[in-house]
């Protein structure tokens, strides 16, 4: 087993041992029936490891030109670590053999009906990947250290729906991390003291 994988194991559980009040949560009224999803937040096993994320291309019905991890809807008989580890497969080519899971984290409840939980792991650097175009536009990979630094967290806000609504963005060179995607970043960085 190596370091970083010990060293996330520990983190993991240390950091979900004890209940924390300030969790990001959506801004928008979460419906009470909501489709059980699951994303599978890769970390590369580098002296800098990242964070594995997608752009979703801009033709997608849902959330276009996004920036995600990698992941869907929990399909019946399934869990979040398989759901996860399926839709990381499909979506970018990456073997569940590969990856080495140390644990799901908070359910992120949506506003569009989702309960997502991410399913932290650690794939090997420089992982060959074949994104699926019909599902990746472009992947990217984001430093773990950066993007958990609550410094890169930018607060902002947009008036949509018909009314201001806030959210989170974490600008890693020329990609957006933002929305659903930020605030799991922001509650991973939470649970666990990197």
């Amino acid at each position: 087993m190596s370091a970083l994988v010990q060293r996330l194991r520990r983190l993991h559980a240390n950091g979900h041992a004890a209940q924390i009040d300030t969790l990001h949560s959506d801004h928008r009224d979460v419906p009470d029936d909501l489709r059980p999803a699951a994303v599978l937040a890769a970390i590369t096993e580098r002296e800098r490891p990242g964070f594995l994320l997608i752009h979703r291309p801009s033709n997608m019905r849902s959330h276009p030109g996004q920036v995600a991890f990698p992941g869907g809807k929990i399909d019946p008989g399934e869990d979040a670590v398989e759901a996860a580890l399926r839709e990381a497969n499909e979506e970018l080519g990456i073997d569940p053999a590969q990856v080495t899971v140390i644990g799901p984290s908070d359910v992120y409840r949506t506003g569009t009906g989702y309960a997502v939980t991410p399913v932290i792991a650690v794939v090997p650097p420089d992982l060959e990947l074949r994104p699926n175009p019909t599902e990746v536009a472009k992947w990217f990979e984001a430093p773990v250290e950066y993007v958990f630094d609550s410094a890169n967290h930018q607060r902002q806000s947009a008036f949509w729906a018909g009314a201001e609504r806030h959210y989170l963005e974490i600008m890693w060179n020329e990609h957006r991390i933002w929305g659903v995607t930020a605030a799991i970043i922001a509650n991973l960085a939470k649970r666990i003291a990197w």
